[in-house]
């Protein structure tokens, strides 16, 4: 009794690590205990090795960094998702388990959810999982958040470090985001604001309805430009 109490424990806590069924968890083990390795067609976690100068998600963040705000490395999180069945959930639905059920916070959860994407060949750098592509880019400034969401909302201070840009508001909501058509094209602005401190706040901005991976990478340049130039004219300002 006490060594089949002792095996249901096992399957739980693998059952809390992986995410799996109890009946998944419990063949596993099973299947460990018996020398007959995992069940055939069970996922196996690929050792991640980014090529040096990647542009996705795990070229970007450290593993040293991931491991610091979620408490695992890219490794592991690829692991963890590859024996959840990460492969055939939508993007959504990754994000969403990471959260509830990893209490991953939000913004790291959506980088860990990319970043598998990409490494599984789900999407390309840039590309979103319905096959569309977007640009993104984020700048923590020493401004308050409401005075960065202003940097974007009124239109005579996002000329100061915007310059020669037509952009066409759709939603605003004060300090939180900010929603707008890009030129005369189809491609749209998605802006989240988040306060970091008393007088600092983060700006994250998604350029979406791109026409490829080249106008992506364009416009992730340009973003990480002129980021850096809001951040110059705020700071200055103050």
């Amino acid at each position: 009794m006490t060594r089949h109490k002792s095996f249901k424990n096992r399957v739980r806590a693998r059952m809390d690590k992986t995410g799996e069924s109890y009946t998944a968890a419990r063949r596993q083990l099973t299947a460990r205990a018996s020398g007959a390795g995992p069940e055939p067609g069970a996922a196996t976690p690929q050792p991640l090795s980014p090529p040096a100068g990647a542009t996705g998600q795990t070229g970007r963040i450290s593993d040293a960094l991931l491991r610091e705000r979620t408490g695992r490395g890219w490794d592991e999180w690829f692991a963890l998702l590859d024996a959840w069945g990460a492969t055939g959930r939508t993007h959504t639905e990754i994000a969403r388990w990471l959260v509830t059920t990893h209490e991953v916070a939000g913004w790291w959860a959506q980088s860990v959810t990319v970043g598998y994407e990409q490494t599984r060949g789900l999407r390309a750098p840039g590309q979103r999982r319905g096959g569309d592509f977007s640009a993104a880019g984020s700048r923590t400034v020493g401004v308050p958040v409401q005075r960065l969401f202003d940097a974007f909302a009124d239109d005579a201070l996002r000329r100061r470090w915007l310059p020669d840009t037509t952009v066409r508001v759709r939603t605003a909501t004060p300090a939180r985001t900010f929603r707008a058509d890009w030129g005369d094209g189809p491609t749209r602005l998605v802006v989240g604001f988040a306060v970091v401190g008393a007088t600092k706040s983060r700006v994250s901005v998604q350029h979406e309805k791109l026409t490829g991976a080249q106008q992506a990478a364009e416009l992730k340049a340009y973003w990480r430009e002129r980021l850096a130039a809001l951040k110059v004219f705020l700071e200055e300002e103050r």
